[in-house]
């Protein structure tokens, strides 16, 4: 988008991802900032110049932001992927293995690792960061004796951002959960076998000043003014919005749509441009907290029992404690975390009802909703139009929606509405045949070989040969990764 009103910082969008995925990995949402910091101060005293330096912060807020991409494979292994992931981190045992686990590394958390690698680095290049970065980035699972997944590299074979970033991860984590001693006790029991022992003599001796100062009441990290022009240049939300719906197959594109949705009902309204503009970023960004919910939970039936009821209400206090601390995203947290209110008070996080709930928050959740009936789950097949059409009406009688919200609202989704919605320009020129786009969005989707075949009456081995050629064009090799670039080049 050209409209500087319609886009964030480079910085405040790898924030809002860092927010998202210390969610994800069960962590305090200052976990990448924390770390960040951390991985600042261990490649200063190792002697790196100012650019190794800048990498490694980079790093360090986005180690974690291919964890969306395979949350559901990650839920086939170890069932509740948030809290999983958040045991494997507390855990001593080398990263993405488990301590019973003896032998080679299973397939499975070998894909893990492709899926997380690719996305990871591909989300680095989207927002053109340094070539060190990006490395880093699709390396994040090596180590330096080689044992690392996939232990294709080892010693100075790997970017050394990597080996620092890990390094910090570690001492944030175990300085947080056990104390600084224990955790330098840890890091020297994985010198020159995750990382480089002399990275571990250099942070030794500043270490615990180093925690001291992370845990005082100002948080010393970073300010955005502080950063290089890079990270100043403006770009698009709508990455994050994509990165958000990865974690859910089922949801690929929701976020756009809820946004675009939401814009054009504020038109309908005659909201003026600015306001417009918030609702489509709040739109956007409303579903950063499904990060912290695990998949297990979102494909589960409902009604949900009370235990799972009440991290699925927690959605938008996540969502506007998260991004509510970016600057550039404080008022669009505020309309979003209102995207599952209800104006009769039976809504969540806050149960604000009527007047409580500012116009702009109204129009989201109402877009919301109707994505949420026009969308398929695990369970049950998406609603028909008519069937959204007359639950819409039925909350707005019953008081839950503002009938004047839904009344503009419809008028843009039934037929013969118009819509404002922009269609984005491809990046670069995919070639793609009308059949390997059935495909990419159907693999988008999260179907698998055979239903892919079946909902488009060819043969498996037709569909892998599409898959095949569509990871050739798009430059991918997991379907998460083709899924992103599919979404970011305006092809599905």
């Amino acid at each position: 988008m050209s409209d500087d009103t319609t886009t964030i910082t480079v910085f405040d969008a790898v924030r809002a991802l860092a927010f998202i995925v210390d969610l994800s990995m069960g962590q305090p949402t200052d976990h990448s900032l924390r770390t960040a910091w951390l991985a600042g101060k261990i490649a200063a005293e190792a002697g790196c110049d100012p650019s190794q330096i800048e990498a490694v912060r980079h790093v360090a807020l986005l180690r974690w932001s291919g964890c969306t991409a395979n949350a559901q494979e990650f839920a086939d292994f170890l069932e509740d992927d948030v809290q999983g992931r958040r045991a494997l981190l507390a855990s001593p045992a080398p990263r993405m293995r488990q301590p019973h686990i003896s032998g080679p590394v299973p397939d499975a958390v070998l894909a893990m690792a492709d899926i997380h690698c690719e996305i990871a680095g591909d989300i680095a290049n989207t927002l053109g960061l340094s070539r060190e970065t990006e490395a880093a980035l699709r390396a994040v699972f090596e180590a330096y004796d080689g044992s690392g997944i996939p232990g294709v590299l080892q010693g100075n074979e790997v970017p050394l951002a990597t080996y620092v970033v890990a390094l910090a991860s570690d001492l944030e984590i175990f300085g947080r959960l056990y104390g600084i001693d224990e955790a330098l006790t840890l890091a020297r029991g994985r010198a020159d076998s995750l990382y480089p022992a002399f990275l571990v003599d250099a942070s030794a001796p500043r270490a615990p000043a180093w925690m001291k100062e992370l845990d005082s009441p100002v948080a010393p990290w970073t300010e955005p003014t502080e950063q290089p022009p890079s990270m100043l240049r403006r770009m698009g939300l709508e990455l994050v919005g994509d990165v958000i719906d990865l974690k859910l197959p089922w949801m690929t594109g929701y976020s756009r749509r809820v946004a675009r949705l939401a814009r054009d009902c504020g038109v309908q309204l005659g909201l003026d441009e600015a306001a417009c503009h918030r609702t489509y970023k709040a739109g956007l960004i409303h579903g950063i907290g499904r990060a912290a919910v695990p998949n297990a939970i979102w494909n589960a039936p409902e009604p949900l029992p009370a235990s799972s009821l009440e991290r699925v209400r927690l959605v938008p206090y996540w969502t506007s404690r998260a991004a509510g601390q970016i600057d550039g995203l404080a008022a669009e947290a505020e309309i979003a975390s209102f995207a599952f209110e209800r104006r009769d008070g039976s809504g969540h996080f806050r149960g604000r009802s009527g007047s409580a709930m500012p116009l702009e928050g109204q129009i989201v959740a109402a877009a919301q909703q109707w994505q949420s009936h026009r969308t398929r789950r695990p369970w049950r097949p998406e609603l028909t139009e008519a069937q959204a059409l007359d639950c819409m009406k039925e909350d707005a009688k019953a008081g839950r929606f503002d009938e004047e919200v839904v009344t503009a609202l419809l008028a843009c989704v039934l037929p013969g509405a118009s819509s404002s919605k922009p269609v984005a320009p491809p990046q670069g020129d995919a070639s793609l045949s009308q059949r390997e786009l059935e495909v990419l969005r159907s693999i988008s989707q999260g179907h698998n070989t055979k239903e892919v075949a079946r909902a488009l009456g060819i043969s498996p081995s037709t569909v892998r040969t599409h898959v095949e050629r569509l990871f050739q064009k798009l430059g991918c090799t997991t379907r998460a990764a083709a899924t992103l670039k599919a979404a970011t080049r305006g092809l599905i």
